[in-house]
């Protein structure tokens, strides 16, 4: 076992416990840290091949942390310098091991990109939290959020991202892109995850958010669609979709009753949105282009769904 610094001595030696290292500590025992490595494993460099590659654990912890603390690649180098809560997470320490320049982080995450491995974790973890009961998929809450892009078109290109465009929300116009969610109406948690441009209507994606075992559908006003809701009634799924108002009326007062029904299950959609954009700070696109932004969001849901299950999963 190498020496300790005397940064790290004086690190153990401190009574408070920031917010910072609890947070790190508590995802660090609900991650599957063993099942992530295998399906990065494969495309990982191996030493002997040029340059002695940084361990495939030590990156990995290191690419989790630029999506919970919204860092750019540059931005993550200069924290692993500077907190040492963040070196101890990816098991490094400054003066005994090296750390990793902003440029080993970017292709660390070009190659989860290239080869689809967070669409893959996505999957995994799902997968194992309906196998311990926690993720029970007996409804579906659709819902999406907009991801705002940059529109300004002071860049090399001299363009707008041509993967982004534009959509209207009430009276305001909006750039970007859009997550869609399928939401498991118990747990809160996320089973399908679907990324279109911001100008795709949220009802269109519909069927590729259920999961085809549903119980219950809920929805906003914008899933609102009466053949689709006759064609899921007629399989036996309850529909609670909120009702929209027709053209030049308003809503009775039993369909003002219907959605606020229905808004109660319909609410813990947000919490997901919540983590991801007000949490972690993901309201904006990082990335140019489509492929890459839908890479990073199935990273941001797979943490998400830790952590929001983390305290059922520490009890299992």
């Amino acid at each position: 076992m190498s020496q300790m610094s005397f940064a790290s001595l004086a690190f153990e030696s401190k009574k408070k416990v920031t917010r910072r290292e609890q947070f790190l500590n508590e995802m660090d025992k609900v991650i599957p840290w063993d099942a992530f490595e295998k399906l990065i494993e494969p495309y990982y460099p191996k030493a002997g091949n040029g340059r002695r590659p940084m361990p495939l654990g030590s990156m990995l912890r290191i690419y989790f942390m630029q999506q919970w603390f919204n860092l750019s690649d540059p931005g993550m180098e200069d924290q692993l310098y500077e907190s040492i809560s963040m070196q101890r997470f990816a098991g490094l320490e400054v003066g005994q091991n090296p750390i990793p320049d902003e440029t080993t982080i970017l292709h660390f995450r070009h190659l989860l990109e290239k080869h689809n491995v967070t669409e893959q974790m996505f999957k995994l973890v799902r997968d194992q939290l309906q196998d311990k009961g926690i993720l029970l998929r007996g409804g579906t809450i659709t819902d999406a959020t907009l991801i705002h892009a940059p529109e300004s078109t002071k860049n090399k290109s001299k363009a707008r991202d041509k993967d982004m465009s534009v959509t209207r929300k009430g009276s305001k116009w909006h750039f970007g892109m859009k997550a869609h969610v399928g939401v498991d109406s118990k747990s809160g948690l996320v089973h399908t995850l679907r990324c279109t441009t911001a100008s795709v209507h949220d009802s269109k994606m519909v069927d590729e958010l259920l999961h085809g075992d549903e119980e219950e559908v809920y929805g906003d006003k914008a899933y609102a669609d009466e053949s689709r809701r006759a064609g899921l009634e007629s399989k036996g799924v309850r529909w609670r979709i909120s009702v929209k108002a027709a053209r030049g009326r308003q809503l009775t007062e039993s369909q003002k009753l219907w959605n606020k029904d229905c808004n109660r299950t319909r609410a813990r959609v947000e919490f997901v949105f919540g983590v991801v954009k007000n949490l972690w700070g993901h309201y904006k696109v990082r990335y140019k282009g489509l492929t890459k932004n839908t890479a990073q969001f199935f990273t941001l849901f797979t943490l998400c769904n830790l952590y929001m299950a983390r305290n059922s999963l520490t009890r299992v």
